[in-house]
């Protein structure tokens, strides 16, 4: 399972309300079939444990891990590696043009030949399995899962709530938002960080205007914050990725060398580019995260937990990677609001805003 070693990645979600009293029954019910296809039905999806992807048997003991819920929704579909599906049409072909005696086939004739050999070749294909990891506390509001794509949300969140009633929420730039401050930021004006563009020519985008304040917050003001007592310390590295959907290239990615004091940094930002996706590091006392952060979706990427107590059995270290997860979101939900009170104080963020600009205006970039 993707939270038990290594670096993941993975989404928050909060749950509107409590899973039910029933709920390891409830996806013991809709554990995925067994693995029997027929023509008609080539893709079968459903629940099984964290342990494996043909793990179905799903009970208290094979659910629940070091005190979390550990599931899994798993597919399986029969899929035709395009290589050979395309050899294997091209063989029929040449064989239909050859008895035809003809040197081309029509395009409903290569359409019909390709549907031949599909119904013949899919039944023999081993199923792939992929699954979609996820792990919450029982009593807990957050859910962690490795549904990244649209795709994956989609069909998580709807099997999710096929089975307990509840619809998990990601956690958007949009959705925490509204958790922290009571806000549709939708509505917000748009403001620019450059300054050499107005505020009504640049893009609302409130993920974006996040990361590249947290980029400025890191190198201009330190980068450090209170979180439960404690003291954390953030920081922006490349690889960068910048993103504005006016006129000219909408995105510029950089990715070797020292990106963040590039002259193509300062470029971007002057033309109203912002961090759309960028490497953070966060540090705590001794614990170190590094990761890739999704902007757009509040998506966490390639993750690197720090380093856990030397601990022997499996549950102690799953547990102990599931707190360093719990306290990277804690960090982020911080540095969060500290942006969000910035930005909607009025006052304070005409301040905060001609210090964004003096900061990209000033930046010192090496060639």
């Amino acid at each position: 399972m993707a939270f038990e070693s290594g670096s993941l990645s993975f989404r928050t979600f909060l749950l509107p309300s409590d899973l039910p009293d029933n709920a390891i029954q409830r996806f013991a019910q809709h554990a995925v079939p067994p693995l029997t296809f027929t023509l008609a039905e080539n893709t079968l999806q459903g629940w099984v444990t964290g342990r494996h992807l043909l793990d179905r048997n799903i009970n208290e003991d094979s659910a629940m891990f070091a005190g979390s819920l550990r599931l899994t929704l798993m597919k399986a579909e029969r899929t035709i590696p395009p290589a050979l599906l395309r050899a294997e049409c091209k063989m029929e072909e040449l064989a239909e043009m050859q008895a035809k005696g003809v040197a081309y086939l029509r395009r409903n004739e290569r359409s019909a030949i390709k549907k031949q050999v599909t119904e013949r070749l899919l039944p023999q294909m081993p199923p792939v399995l992929t699954g979609i990891d996820w792990t919450a506390l029982p009593d807990s509001r957050y859910l962690y899962a490795t549904a990244l794509s649209d795709k994956q949300l989609d069909a998580f969140c709807l099997h999710f709530r096929n089975t307990t009633g509840i619809h998990p929420e990601a956690l958007t730039p949009e959705t925490l938002a509204a958790i922290l401050v009571k806000r549709d930021c939708r509505n917000l004006a748009p403001v620019s960080f450059s300054p050499e563009m107005d505020d009504s020519s640049a893009e609302l985008h409130i993920g974006r205007d996040f990361l590249t304040w947290l980029w400025f917050f890191a190198e201009a003001c330190g980068g450090e914050i209170e979180v439960e007592g404690e003291n954390a310390t953030i920081l922006v590295e490349g690889p960068l990725s910048f993103a504005f959907e006016g006129a000219g290239a909408h995105e510029t990615v950089l990715r070797k060398g020292q990106p963040t004091i590039s002259a193509e940094a300062k470029t971007a930002l002057l033309a109203g580019k912002k961090l759309r996706v960028a490497k953070l590091t966060i540090a705590m006392h001794d614990q170190e995260w590094k990761l890739t952060f999704d902007a757009d979706t509040f998506a966490y990427r390639s993750v690197t937990l720090p380093k856990g107590e030397e601990v022997i059995g499996p549950e102690e270290r799953f547990l102990d990677r599931f707190h360093a997860i719990e306290r990277l979101r804690a960090i982020m939900t911080a540095f969060y609001q500290r942006f969000l009170d910035e930005r909607l104080h009025e006052t304070e963020w005409l301040a905060v805003r001609k210090t964004i600009h003096q900061w990209v205006a000033d930046r010192r970039t090496r060639t």
